[in-house]
Protein backbone atom coordinates (compact mmCIF):
# COMPACT_ATOMS: atom_id res chain seq x y z
CA UNK A 1 0.00 0.00 0.00
CA UNK A 2 1.31 3.39 -0.61
CA UNK A 3 1.20 5.39 2.32
CA UNK A 4 1.64 8.90 0.47
CA UNK A 5 -1.10 11.33 -0.18
CA UNK A 6 -2.21 13.42 -2.73
CA UNK A 7 -2.93 16.73 -0.80
CA UNK A 8 -4.59 19.53 -2.17
CA UNK A 9 -4.03 22.71 0.63
CA UNK A 10 -6.09 25.78 -0.05
CA UNK A 11 -4.56 28.55 1.67
CA UNK A 12 -5.97 32.32 1.18
CA UNK A 13 -2.10 33.25 2.72
CA UNK A 14 1.33 31.52 2.41
CA UNK A 15 4.81 32.31 2.32
CA UNK A 16 6.42 35.22 2.39
CA UNK A 17 3.57 36.13 4.70
CA UNK A 18 3.92 35.32 8.03
CA UNK A 19 1.85 32.48 8.58
CA UNK A 20 2.76 28.99 10.34
CA UNK A 21 1.34 27.09 6.97
CA UNK A 22 4.08 26.90 4.90
CA UNK A 23 6.17 25.21 7.51
CA UNK A 24 3.14 22.74 7.97
CA UNK A 25 3.43 21.69 4.16
CA UNK A 26 7.09 21.49 4.06
CA UNK A 27 6.82 19.06 7.03
CA UNK A 28 4.25 17.12 5.21
CA UNK A 29 6.28 17.17 2.08
CA UNK A 30 9.65 15.74 4.31
CA UNK A 31 6.90 12.94 5.60
CA UNK A 32 6.75 11.50 1.96
CA UNK A 33 3.29 13.54 0.93
CA UNK A 34 2.56 15.42 -2.49
CA UNK A 35 1.66 19.02 -1.57
CA UNK A 36 -0.01 20.99 -3.90
CA UNK A 37 -0.80 24.74 -2.61
CA UNK A 38 -3.32 27.14 -4.54
CA UNK A 39 -3.16 30.67 -2.47
CA UNK A 40 -3.16 34.50 -3.20
CA UNK A 41 -0.76 37.06 -3.70
CA UNK A 42 1.07 38.08 -0.66
CA UNK A 43 0.22 41.45 1.07
CA UNK A 44 -0.63 40.61 4.02
CA UNK A 45 -0.44 42.71 6.51
CA UNK A 46 0.22 46.20 5.35
CA UNK A 47 -2.35 45.50 2.18
CA UNK A 48 0.01 45.78 -0.98
CA UNK A 49 1.50 43.32 -2.87
CA UNK A 50 4.65 42.48 -1.66
CA UNK A 51 7.97 43.25 -3.70
CA UNK A 52 8.97 40.76 -6.51
CA UNK A 53 5.16 39.35 -6.86
CA UNK A 54 3.69 42.38 -8.72
CA UNK A 55 2.00 41.65 -11.90
CA UNK A 56 1.42 37.85 -11.10
CA UNK A 57 5.26 37.17 -11.20
CA UNK A 58 6.04 33.98 -9.61
CA UNK A 59 2.87 32.75 -9.82
CA UNK A 60 4.06 29.41 -10.03
CA UNK A 61 7.07 28.00 -8.01
CA UNK A 62 8.11 25.18 -6.42
CA UNK A 63 9.73 25.54 -2.48
CA UNK A 64 11.33 23.33 -0.69
CA UNK A 65 8.78 20.64 -2.57
CA UNK A 66 5.75 22.23 -2.01
CA UNK A 67 4.59 22.97 -5.59
CA UNK A 68 2.75 26.81 -5.35
CA UNK A 69 0.33 28.76 -7.28
CA UNK A 70 -0.51 32.45 -6.90
CA UNK A 71 -3.99 33.74 -8.21
CA UNK A 72 -4.19 37.18 -8.72
CA UNK A 73 -6.07 39.12 -5.86
CA UNK A 74 -7.15 42.33 -5.14
CA UNK A 75 -4.61 43.84 -1.92
CA UNK A 76 -6.09 44.23 1.20
CA UNK A 77 -5.22 47.93 1.31
CA UNK A 78 -7.05 49.68 3.93
CA UNK A 79 -10.35 49.95 5.17
CA UNK A 80 -13.75 47.21 4.70
CA UNK A 81 -14.63 47.90 1.02
CA UNK A 82 -10.89 47.00 -0.01
CA UNK A 83 -10.59 43.96 2.71
CA UNK A 84 -13.95 43.00 1.38
CA UNK A 85 -13.07 42.75 -2.44
CA UNK A 86 -9.48 40.92 -0.98
CA UNK A 87 -11.59 38.37 0.63
CA UNK A 88 -13.91 37.57 -2.23
CA UNK A 89 -11.36 38.41 -5.38
CA UNK A 90 -9.19 34.80 -3.55
CA UNK A 91 -12.12 32.64 -3.34
CA UNK A 92 -13.53 33.90 -7.00
CA UNK A 93 -10.23 33.37 -8.59
CA UNK A 94 -8.89 30.27 -6.75
CA UNK A 95 -12.65 28.25 -7.44
CA UNK A 96 -12.19 28.89 -11.57
CA UNK A 97 -8.22 27.14 -10.76
CA UNK A 98 -8.97 24.25 -8.93
CA UNK A 99 -11.63 23.22 -11.17
CA UNK A 100 -8.71 21.95 -13.61
CA UNK A 101 -6.46 21.13 -10.94
CA UNK A 102 -5.10 16.98 -10.53
CA UNK A 103 -2.37 15.74 -8.50
CA UNK A 104 0.99 14.86 -10.47
CA UNK A 105 -0.49 11.67 -11.93
CA UNK A 106 -3.60 13.45 -13.67
CA UNK A 107 -6.09 12.32 -11.07
CA UNK A 108 -7.44 14.18 -8.06
CA UNK A 109 -6.04 14.96 -5.03
CA UNK A 110 -6.52 12.48 -2.16
CA UNK A 111 -7.65 15.30 0.48
CA UNK A 112 -8.10 19.04 0.40
CA UNK A 113 -6.47 20.71 3.39
CA UNK A 114 -8.04 23.70 4.32
CA UNK A 115 -6.01 26.70 6.46
CA UNK A 116 -8.96 29.07 7.41
CA UNK A 117 -8.28 32.31 8.79
CA UNK A 118 -9.96 34.99 7.81
CA UNK A 119 -12.03 35.24 5.80
CA UNK A 120 -14.42 31.98 6.18
CA UNK A 121 -15.01 32.18 2.00
CA UNK A 122 -11.19 31.24 1.57
CA UNK A 123 -12.42 27.81 2.09
CA UNK A 124 -15.15 27.81 -1.13
CA UNK A 125 -12.05 26.95 -3.29
CA UNK A 126 -12.25 23.30 -1.53
CA UNK A 127 -15.88 22.78 -1.46
CA UNK A 128 -15.88 23.39 -5.37
CA UNK A 129 -13.19 20.76 -5.42
CA UNK A 130 -14.93 18.27 -3.42
CA UNK A 131 -18.48 18.98 -5.63
CA UNK A 132 -16.23 18.13 -8.47
CA UNK A 133 -14.44 15.13 -8.01
CA UNK A 134 -15.48 14.07 -4.26
CA UNK A 135 -12.74 14.57 -3.01
CA UNK A 136 -12.93 14.95 1.14
CA UNK A 137 -12.03 18.10 2.39
CA UNK A 138 -10.45 18.50 6.33
CA UNK A 139 -10.96 22.40 7.74
CA UNK A 140 -8.49 23.67 10.25
CA UNK A 141 -9.99 26.72 11.72
CA UNK A 142 -7.72 29.21 13.20
CA UNK A 143 -10.60 32.23 12.98
CA UNK A 144 -14.11 31.39 14.06
CA UNK A 145 -16.41 32.90 11.55
CA UNK A 146 -18.59 35.37 11.84
CA UNK A 147 -17.54 35.90 15.64
CA UNK A 148 -13.81 37.30 13.51
CA UNK A 149 -16.01 40.23 12.40
CA UNK A 150 -17.38 41.39 15.83
CA UNK A 151 -13.81 41.89 16.79
CA UNK A 152 -13.70 44.21 13.34
CA UNK A 153 -16.37 46.20 15.06
CA UNK A 154 -19.41 44.75 13.07
CA UNK A 155 -22.45 43.92 15.80
CA UNK A 156 -23.83 40.63 16.31
CA UNK A 157 -27.82 42.27 15.34
CA UNK A 158 -26.21 43.84 12.03
CA UNK A 159 -27.48 42.22 8.58
CA UNK A 160 -23.39 42.10 7.79
CA UNK A 161 -23.37 39.74 10.66
CA UNK A 162 -26.17 37.74 10.07
CA UNK A 163 -25.26 37.02 6.28
CA UNK A 164 -21.90 35.40 7.23
CA UNK A 165 -23.44 33.74 9.52
CA UNK A 166 -25.44 32.11 6.94
CA UNK A 167 -22.18 32.07 4.22
CA UNK A 168 -20.25 30.59 7.80
CA UNK A 169 -22.72 27.85 8.39
CA UNK A 170 -23.33 26.79 4.95
CA UNK A 171 -19.31 26.33 4.91
CA UNK A 172 -18.65 24.49 7.90
CA UNK A 173 -21.30 22.11 6.87
CA UNK A 174 -20.24 21.38 4.01
CA UNK A 175 -16.63 19.68 5.04
CA UNK A 176 -15.98 16.98 6.01
CA UNK A 177 -14.05 17.68 9.16
CA UNK A 178 -13.41 20.65 11.00
CA UNK A 179 -10.04 20.84 13.27
CA UNK A 180 -10.16 23.36 15.93
CA UNK A 181 -6.87 25.11 17.73
CA UNK A 182 -9.20 25.59 20.99
CA UNK A 183 -11.50 22.76 22.69
CA UNK A 184 -14.35 25.06 23.25
CA UNK A 185 -14.56 26.03 19.31
CA UNK A 186 -16.58 22.61 19.73
CA UNK A 187 -19.22 24.15 21.53
CA UNK A 188 -19.38 27.45 19.36
CA UNK A 189 -19.70 25.16 16.38
CA UNK A 190 -22.69 23.26 18.42
CA UNK A 191 -24.50 26.32 19.73
CA UNK A 192 -24.23 28.27 16.53
CA UNK A 193 -24.38 25.89 13.55
CA UNK A 194 -26.27 22.74 15.19
CA UNK A 195 -23.02 20.31 14.61
CA UNK A 196 -23.73 18.18 17.53
CA UNK A 197 -21.63 15.29 16.30
CA UNK A 198 -18.41 16.05 18.35
CA UNK A 199 -16.78 13.48 16.35
CA UNK A 200 -16.13 15.54 13.33
CA UNK A 201 -14.53 18.18 15.12
CA UNK A 202 -11.15 17.40 16.32
CA UNK A 203 -9.08 19.22 18.57
CA UNK A 204 -5.41 20.39 16.67
CA UNK A 205 -3.60 22.53 19.01
CA UNK A 206 -1.22 25.34 17.41
CA UNK A 207 3.13 24.85 17.69
CA UNK A 208 5.49 27.52 17.70
CA UNK A 209 8.33 27.64 15.69
CA UNK A 210 11.45 26.32 16.09
CA UNK A 211 13.01 29.42 16.33
CA UNK A 212 11.57 30.02 20.17
CA UNK A 213 12.31 26.72 21.55
CA UNK A 214 13.63 26.48 24.98
CA UNK A 215 15.46 29.68 25.44
CA UNK A 216 17.75 29.90 28.13
CA UNK A 217 16.32 31.37 31.55
CA UNK A 218 16.89 35.54 31.86
CA UNK A 219 17.90 36.21 35.33
CA UNK A 220 15.77 39.39 36.01
CA UNK A 221 17.63 42.61 37.15
CA UNK A 222 16.38 45.45 38.57
CA UNK A 223 14.47 46.07 35.82
CA UNK A 224 11.13 43.69 35.03
CA UNK A 225 10.77 43.16 31.25
CA UNK A 226 7.36 42.10 30.39
CA UNK A 227 6.85 41.36 26.47
CA UNK A 228 3.78 41.31 24.29
CA UNK A 229 4.39 40.49 20.89
CA UNK A 230 1.98 39.80 17.66
CA UNK A 231 -0.76 41.52 16.12
CA UNK A 232 -2.18 44.73 17.77
CA UNK A 233 -6.09 44.63 16.46
CA UNK A 234 -9.04 45.76 18.36
CA UNK A 235 -9.24 42.35 19.53
CA UNK A 236 -6.20 42.34 21.54
CA UNK A 237 -7.12 44.65 24.09
CA UNK A 238 -3.38 45.88 24.47
CA UNK A 239 -5.08 49.41 25.33
CA UNK A 240 -5.22 47.44 28.32
CA UNK A 241 -1.56 46.87 28.79
CA UNK A 242 -0.81 50.36 28.34
CA UNK A 243 -3.66 51.07 31.03
CA UNK A 244 -1.09 48.51 33.41
CA UNK A 245 1.85 51.00 32.36
CA UNK A 246 0.42 54.22 33.89
CA UNK A 247 -0.05 53.04 36.96
CA UNK A 248 3.09 51.57 37.17
CA UNK A 249 5.49 54.68 36.17
CA UNK A 250 7.43 54.24 39.51
CA UNK A 251 8.38 51.06 39.32
CA UNK A 252 11.05 48.71 37.64
CA UNK A 253 8.67 47.54 34.94
CA UNK A 254 9.48 47.90 31.46
CA UNK A 255 6.76 47.21 28.81
CA UNK A 256 8.16 45.86 25.65
CA UNK A 257 5.37 45.64 22.18
CA UNK A 258 6.24 44.36 18.90
CA UNK A 259 4.04 43.93 16.33
CA UNK A 260 1.82 45.27 14.21
CA UNK A 261 -2.11 46.12 13.15
CA UNK A 262 -4.89 48.38 13.19
CA UNK A 263 -4.81 49.84 16.71
CA UNK A 264 -0.98 50.39 16.85
CA UNK A 265 -0.57 54.36 15.95
CA UNK A 266 -3.62 54.88 18.66
CA UNK A 267 -1.38 53.35 20.97
CA UNK A 268 1.73 54.65 20.49
CA UNK A 269 -0.31 58.27 20.77
CA UNK A 270 -2.05 57.33 23.50
CA UNK A 271 1.41 56.05 25.30
CA UNK A 272 3.49 59.22 23.83
CA UNK A 273 4.49 60.20 27.66
CA UNK A 274 4.91 57.18 29.00
CA UNK A 275 8.86 56.02 29.89
CA UNK A 276 8.23 52.56 30.40
CA UNK A 277 6.16 51.31 27.12
CA UNK A 278 8.60 50.99 24.12
CA UNK A 279 7.02 50.21 21.08
CA UNK A 280 9.07 48.19 18.16
CA UNK A 281 6.98 47.88 15.41
CA UNK A 282 6.34 44.80 13.49
CA UNK A 283 9.59 42.80 13.15
CA UNK A 284 10.31 39.50 10.92
CA UNK A 285 9.98 36.27 12.55
CA UNK A 286 13.47 35.31 12.88
CA UNK A 287 14.06 38.17 14.99
CA UNK A 288 11.46 37.41 17.37
CA UNK A 289 13.56 35.06 19.90
CA UNK A 290 16.17 38.00 20.31
CA UNK A 291 12.85 39.70 22.40
CA UNK A 292 12.05 36.47 23.59
CA UNK A 293 15.58 35.55 25.09
CA UNK A 294 15.71 39.26 27.20
CA UNK A 295 11.74 39.21 28.45
CA UNK A 296 11.51 38.08 32.25
CA UNK A 297 7.41 37.37 30.91
CA UNK A 298 4.88 37.39 28.46
CA UNK A 299 1.85 39.33 27.96
CA UNK A 300 -1.57 37.86 26.24
CA UNK A 301 -4.37 40.02 26.34
CA UNK A 302 -7.81 40.20 25.10
CA UNK A 303 -10.64 41.89 24.77
CA UNK A 304 -13.63 40.76 26.81
CA UNK A 305 -16.17 38.84 24.82
CA UNK A 306 -17.94 35.42 25.45
CA UNK A 307 -17.49 33.96 22.77
CA UNK A 308 -13.28 35.61 21.56
CA UNK A 309 -12.83 33.55 25.07
CA UNK A 310 -12.59 30.49 23.47
CA UNK A 311 -10.01 31.18 21.51
CA UNK A 312 -6.35 30.04 22.01
CA UNK A 313 -3.88 32.73 20.17
CA UNK A 314 -0.92 30.92 19.01
CA UNK A 315 1.13 33.41 20.56
CA UNK A 316 0.92 31.11 23.59
CA UNK A 317 2.21 28.34 22.67
CA UNK A 318 5.21 30.57 21.52
CA UNK A 319 5.78 31.83 25.17
CA UNK A 320 5.53 28.27 26.99
CA UNK A 321 7.95 26.79 23.96
CA UNK A 322 10.18 29.67 24.83
CA UNK A 323 9.99 28.51 28.79
CA UNK A 324 8.64 31.85 29.47
CA UNK A 325 5.74 33.06 32.25
CA UNK A 326 2.86 34.34 31.02
CA UNK A 327 0.79 36.53 32.57
CA UNK A 328 -2.68 37.17 30.97
CA UNK A 329 -6.14 39.57 31.01
CA UNK A 330 -7.78 36.90 29.32
CA UNK A 331 -10.88 34.87 29.95
CA UNK A 332 -11.83 31.53 28.88
CA UNK A 333 -9.72 28.72 26.65
CA UNK A 334 -6.34 30.91 27.40
CA UNK A 335 -7.09 31.59 31.01
CA UNK A 336 -7.72 27.51 30.99
CA UNK A 337 -4.25 26.76 29.75
CA UNK A 338 -2.18 29.38 31.86
CA UNK A 339 -3.92 27.92 35.30
CA UNK A 340 -3.49 24.55 34.00
CA UNK A 341 0.07 25.26 33.01
CA UNK A 342 0.78 26.22 36.21
CA UNK A 343 2.87 28.77 34.24
CA UNK A 344 1.85 32.48 35.92
CA UNK A 345 -0.83 34.67 36.25
CA UNK A 346 -4.18 35.45 35.36
CA UNK A 347 -6.59 38.12 35.75
CA UNK A 348 -10.00 39.05 33.95
CA UNK A 349 -10.03 40.24 30.47
CA UNK A 350 -9.74 43.99 30.20
CA UNK A 351 -9.17 44.29 34.05
CA UNK A 352 -6.15 46.53 34.68
CA UNK A 353 -6.22 45.94 38.20
CA UNK A 354 -5.79 42.61 38.05
CA UNK A 355 -2.85 42.78 35.57
CA UNK A 356 -1.25 44.99 37.62
CA UNK A 357 -1.63 42.79 40.83
CA UNK A 358 -0.36 40.07 38.93
CA UNK A 359 2.17 41.97 37.31
CA UNK A 360 3.49 43.04 41.12
CA UNK A 361 2.43 39.38 42.21
CA UNK A 362 5.26 38.15 39.45
CA UNK A 363 8.02 40.59 40.33
CA UNK A 364 7.60 39.24 43.48
CA UNK A 365 7.70 35.63 43.05
CA UNK A 366 10.47 33.79 43.88
CA UNK A 367 10.28 30.82 41.27
CA UNK A 368 9.98 32.66 38.35
CA UNK A 369 12.51 30.36 36.49
CA UNK A 370 10.09 27.31 37.89
CA UNK A 371 6.98 28.99 36.37
CA UNK A 372 9.05 28.68 32.89
CA UNK A 373 9.58 25.41 33.02
CA UNK A 374 5.87 24.75 33.41
CA UNK A 375 5.20 26.35 30.65
CA UNK A 376 7.88 24.36 28.59
CA UNK A 377 6.73 21.25 30.27
CA UNK A 378 2.85 22.15 29.03
CA UNK A 379 4.30 23.07 25.60
CA UNK A 380 5.78 19.46 25.67
CA UNK A 381 3.24 17.53 26.51
CA UNK A 382 0.75 19.08 24.21
CA UNK A 383 1.58 21.58 21.56
CA UNK A 384 5.19 20.37 19.95
CA UNK A 385 5.56 20.15 16.71
CA UNK A 386 5.84 16.42 16.35
CA UNK A 387 2.08 16.29 18.35
CA UNK A 388 0.84 18.26 15.87
CA UNK A 389 2.11 16.88 12.85
CA UNK A 390 1.04 13.48 13.92
CA UNK A 391 -2.32 14.60 14.63
CA UNK A 392 -2.50 16.41 11.31
CA UNK A 393 -1.42 13.44 9.46
CA UNK A 394 -3.59 10.93 11.29
CA UNK A 395 -6.25 13.15 10.46
CA UNK A 396 -5.65 13.95 6.62
CA UNK A 397 -5.29 10.06 6.04
CA UNK A 398 -8.75 9.02 8.14
CA UNK A 399 -10.45 11.56 5.74
CA UNK A 400 -8.56 10.99 2.38
CA UNK A 401 -10.24 9.14 -0.24
CA UNK A 402 -7.72 6.27 0.26
CA UNK A 403 -9.97 5.21 3.14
Amino acid sequence: MNDQLKILVISQYYYPEPFRVHDICEELVKRGHEVTVVTGEPNYPEGVIYPGYEKHQKANEVKNGVVIHRCPIQPRKTGAFHRFLNYYSYSRMAKKYVKRLKASDGKPFDVVFVNQLSPVMMAEPAITYRKKYKTPVVLYCLDLWPESLVTGGIKRNSTVYKIFHGVSKRIYRSVDRILVTSRSFREYFRDQFGMADVSQIGYLPQYAESLFEKLPYHQPDETINLLFAGNIGAAQSVDTIIEAAKRMQDQNVRFHIVGGGTELENLQKEAKELPNVIFYGRRPVEEMSEFYAKADAMLVTLVKDPVLSYTLPGKVQSYMAAQKPVIGAVDGETAKVIREANCGYCGGAENVDELVANIQAFIQCQEKEQLGLHARAYYEAHFAKQIFMDRLESFLRQNSSKQ
